[in-house]
């Protein structure tokens, strides 16, 4: 693995729920050191040490709260289940966060449903009356034993899992055996990552960063034969479908890149990260001077924005998000208290800087909605 970009001390949890300002500024930090392997094209955090990491009920990363991801989760769900005839069968979610897909793979398809996951929480009921769902509050790995799944789903997982091919091996014993069953992989799209130079998407939590070849790469050397892969949600979201492999050689698919493509991206990365970061902090350091400057959305992109620029509660005052889960705590790491929108009527800031594009219609609805004028920036 040849190193190329060092970020040091930053939140090592970028969604958990932290109380009070004195605990967020007091946060526990890790290093990342992004290292490069040459021969596959796989990009991972050096430095990580899984147990800073930590994913339990205090972990709150749930995105159903926006009528823009919900549109897209629904579509991807009704897809996969028309497609792949994924109906009166058993669909496993390694992953299922607080459920949401899970329940929409059963109630569109009328599936059996069976869940993996630590901060699963029983009280949000996602799962309507008859449903014949359950969920294992435990990470999936080599001793969960079988599954049987017709269709096995692993959502925004992969990117948090350090020995990424004994993970995807793991994945086998999920799977009904037989030619029929499919498993569907869903990671951030790191060529983007590279190319547009989104230090947003760089965090702790995300040991692992996969581009459509490394990651196709990865699977096929688990034992698996690669059938799809999709770049979604504006080029966002990097998709992989498979079945298990059989004896058969199998040929690259013509979205897989050359790793000599990733290889000129990753020697520049680090010059572009420094350059970006700068050009961002002089930026709000400018609309600072007119009035209060606001993050929108409380997640992993606004810790790691937040970090990388290095902005204290008197640069960027607040930080809001539409989960109500998530208001009255503070930003791991620099303190902000974050809001719900209403909030913004008494804050009045000039400036708002949407953490993901994909959602300005959205934001700028909900500014106007609470009567809130300001000028809308996005990443």
């Amino acid at each position: 693995m040849q190193p190329f970009l060092d970020v040091g001390a930053v939140p090592v949890n970028s969604c958990l729920l932290v109380r009070t300002r004195e605990q967020a500024l007091a946060f526990p930090r890790g290093d990342i050191t992004l290292g490069f392997c040459a021969d596959c094209g796989f990009i991972c955090n050096l430095a990580f040490e899984p147990s800073l990491t930590e994913y339990s009920g205090r972990y709150e990363e749930t995105q159903a709260y926006s009528g823009t991801f919900n549109r897209f989760h629904e579509a991807l769900a009704s897809e996969l289940v028309s497609r792949l005839a994924v109906r009166g069968k058993t669909v496993v979610e390694v992953g299922c966060g607080k459920g949401e897909f899970l329940a929409l793979l059963c109630r569109l398809g009328g599936n059996r449903g069976i869940g993996f996951d630590p901060s699963f929480d029983a009280n949000r009921e996602v799962f309507g009356a008859g449903m014949d769902v359950r969920v294992v509050r435990e990470f999936y790995g080599e001793g969960s034993g079988r599954a049987d799944g017709d269709l096995v789903c692993c959502k925004m997982t992969l990117e948090h899992v350090s020995e990424a091919e004994r993970f995807a091996r793991s994945l086998h014993s999920a799977l009904r055996p037989g030619q029929e069953s499919r498993l569907f992989i869903q990671v951030p799209e790191s060529l983007r990552i590279l190319r547009d130079c989104a230090f947003e998407d760089i965090y702790y939590e995300h040991c692992s960063y996969f581009t459509p070849g490394s990651l196709a790469r990865l699977f096929r050397r688990a034992g698996f034969a690669i059938e799809r892969l999709t770049v979604t949600y504006a080029g966002q979201y990097l998709t992989l479908e498979a079945r298990l492999a059989d004896a058969g050689a199998q040929e690259p698919l013509a979205g897989e890149e050359p790793v000599a493509e990733v290889a000129q991206l990753v020697d520049s990365f680090a010059a572009r990260y420094k350059e970006h970061t700068a050009a961002w902090r002089t930026r709000i350091e400018e609309a600072a001077r007119s009035g209060p400057v606001v993050l929108w959305g409380s997640g992993s992109k606004a810790v790691a924005f937040l970090h990388a620029i290095g902005a204290s509660g008197d640069l960027v005052q607040h930080v809001v998000d539409i989960n109500p889960h998530r208001h009255g705590y503070f930003m791991p790491g620099t303190g902000q208290r974050i809001l719900a929108p209403a909030d913004l009527t008494a804050v009045a800031p000039r400036t708002v800087i949407a953490m993901n594009p994909i959602y300005r219609e959205e934001i700028a609805a909900e500014l106007a909605r609470h009567g809130v004028s300001a000028t809308l920036l996005t990443l």
